[in-house]
């Protein structure tokens, strides 16, 4: 990327001078010319600035380190896009004028005990302040912690960060895993999760690499290292140098375990555990000042003084006179009383420091110590005991509750939660999951209302609206149904409507005996009676009309069947007059009478009708009788 020295950023930032570059941005020595003072101005890198999800993850850094007021973090001030001019995203941070903590590592070549512990003590403060809104700075390491020429410490790059507050981001892009692989966390190079844990097992990473002055592993590509991450326990810092305390080991050992759970479980916690140790290794400075020593002041001789004072006129004084010898000998006195004073004040001093030596071996590695628990939420009790037996820590199932979130078998919560304490030995009680609290609905078809109700209710589960309908099948109140159905699966305090039998619904049924057969059909079946309809002959009741009606009463109830008996007319006809009809004329009408007809020919007339009829025309008839006629 060009050198933007010079320009002029979204008409306020001049860009002084380049300070540093990274993988994503570069970094400026800038003037607010609103506010005439210095500041830093990072610009994403042009190749970068077109790229929608490197834009949102440097927006993302902004927010990050914007959502958290602390000393020892550097204040974000202002973000954006420059309109005009040279095109760029920028991020104006405040302005420090020091240098990294890998410039001074570089310097002193590796740190004391004392010197290593308070120097992480603030960068811990900070992130501390980060967790606990739900920030993971994910990239910890010595050229993102500074210090400033006036000693004073600030974490910087948020540009990794993630949390509630500016949603999930990935560990992987492009490939490439961000952050430094020298001080990358196993669950990170793995899965790709991160957490506060992670945070607080790269601080103790760097803590080794102030009290050695080297990383813990080394490799020829960062794959190897990041594999040795992953299946190597970091060394104790006293195995490279000589005289570190057991203390500082422990300290080290705890925040660099593979496991999360076994480290502290967020940096708060472990600023805690580093002021500990602290106040141990250097009391001091940290509790009190134990050097009671005295400087041995010069004692001036009085009697010589009074002396010069009394030559002269002065008139001897009488009695008992103390000549120069007795004087030296209260000097010498004197100068003995306050040597013992210092003696035994030295010997104070070391009594409280044994004392304090003495408290922090029984709390830290002695019989007082406290073991952290580990969390075992979601984990089976066998997998829970896997991870409790190596710290010397025993199981007991207190209660079994159930649990929407969690699966039968699980445990849902221990005593003392994960990032408690419990003593050597102790017993960390579980608290199963019996998996969801769900009922069945029970069966009460069939029987009461009341015996329904008491039935639902032997189960958590609450009546709710008992409603009526008429049925052609359940007699009258008994239930008919329930709303959810008999069998499903509900919560508990659920609500079960019942819907109770009214009986049949009964309805008028009109006459329809005399009228339209197949008006009565419609209405009957609209009214909610079963209707079929039979035909049969009538001398009476003309045809299509409604001959009777089965049954013939006032009302009935809905569903009844209803049968129709329908007139096909008159069973007995009268022969037609059919003369001089040619022969398929003469057939066809009398077929139409449901009459069969039977054909007599004579004579050679091309065009032959009707000559003679049998029976003779009027003749009554059944119908399907047999008719004769004769053509020619």
């Amino acid at each position: 990327m060009a050198d933007l020295s010079g320009e002029l950023i979204d008409s306020r930032y001049e860009l002084l001078r380049q300070i540093a570059t990274g993988g994503m941005a570069t970094i400026y020595e800038g003037l607010d010319t609103r506010l005439d003072r210095k500041v830093a101005v990072k610009i994403m890198h042009s190749h970068l600035a077109n790229d929608e999800e490197f834009v949102n993850r440097f927006i993302r850094e902004a927010k990050a380190a914007a959502a958290l007021t602390h000393p020892n973090i550097v204040a974000v001030q202002d973000q954006g896009w420059n309109q005009s001019g040279v095109p760029a995203v920028f991020l104006v941070m405040e302005l420090i004028e020091g240098h990294t903590l890998r410039d001074y590592l570089f310097e002193r070549g590796k740190l004391s005990q004392e010197e290593t512990l308070r120097y992480l003590i603030p960068v811990l403060s900070a992130l501390a302040a980060a967790h606990k809104v739900g920030i993971v700075h994910r990239d910890i390491k010595p050229e993102n912690i500074l210090i400033s020429s006036s000693g004073f410490v600030k974490i910087a790059d948020f540009g990794l960060a993630t949390g509630d507050l500016i949603g999930r981001t990935l560990t992987t892009e492009s490939s490439v895993i961000l952050g430094s692989v020298s001080y990358l966390p196993p669950e990170q190079v793995q899965r790709g999760v991160t957490d506060s844990r992670s945070d607080v097992y790269s601080v103790g990473i760097v803590a080794y690499e102030l009290l050695t002055g080297e990383k813990p592993f080394e490799g020829q590509t960062p794959i190897e290292i990041a594999y040795k991450h992953v299946n190597e326990k970091v060394p104790t810092p006293s195995m490279v140098v000589k005289g570190i305390n057991p203390l500082v080991d422990a300290l080290v050992a705890r925040a660099t375990s593979l496991n999360p759970d076994d480290r502290p479980r967020d940096a708060g916690q472990f600023l805690d555990e580093m002021r500990d140790v602290l106040a141990v290794l250097d009391p001091k400075r940290t509790q009190m000042s134990l050097e009671l020593d005295l400087p041995a002041m010069p004692v001036r001789d009085k009697s010589r003084k009074g002396s010069r004072v009394s030559t002269g006129k002065t008139p001897p004084i009488s009695g008992t006179v103390l000549t120069m010898p007795a004087a030296k000998e209260s000097v010498r006195a004197k100068k003995k009383r306050a040597s013992a004073r210092v003696q035994r004040n030295r010997w104070v001093a070391l009594l409280i420091v044994i004392a304090l030596c003495a408290g922090g071996w029984y709390l830290l590695v002695g019989p007082g110590v406290r073991i952290v628990v580990p969390s075992v939420a979601g984990m089976s009790v066998a997998e829970a005991n896997q991870a409790l037996e190596p710290l010397g820590l025993k199981s007991v199932v207190g209660e079994e509750v159930f649990s929407e979130d969690i699966p039968k078998g699980k445990i849902i919560s221990s005593k003392p939660g994960g990032g408690g304490k419990v003593k050597a030995a102790g017993t960390v009680s579980f608290t199963l999951s019996k998996g969801p609290e769900r009922y069945l609905v029970p069966d009460v078809h069939g029987i009461t209302p009341d015996a329904a109700t008491a039935l639902i209710m032997k189960s958590p589960l609450k009546i709710g609206n008992v409603t009526t309908s008429f049925s052609s099948d359940v007699p009258d109140g008994i239930v008919i149904s329930t709303t959810p159905a008999v069998g499903t699966s509900v919560t508990r305090d659920s609500t079960i409507d019942i819907l109770v039998s009214k009986g049949i619904e009964l309805v008028v049924m009109s006459s329809y005996v005399g009228k339209s057969g197949e008006q009565a059909l419609n209405e009957l079946t609209d009214a909610g009676f079963d209707v079929t309809s039979d035909f049969a002959f009538s001398d009476t009741i003309a045809t299509g009309a409604v001959i009777s009606q089965t049954p013939d009463v006032a009302t009935a109830g809905k569903g009844t069947k209803v049968v129709l008996v329908v007139s096909k007319g008159s069973e007995s006809v009268f022969i037609p007059n059919i003369y001089s009809l040619t022969q398929s004329k003469a057939t066809s009408a009398l077929q139409d009478l449901d009459l069969k007809v039977m054909v007599k020919k004579i004579g050679k007339a091309k065009i032959k009708s009707v000559t003679n009829i049998s029976p003779k025309v009027g003749t009554k008839v059944k119908r399907g009788s047999t008719v004769t006629i004769t053509v020619g």
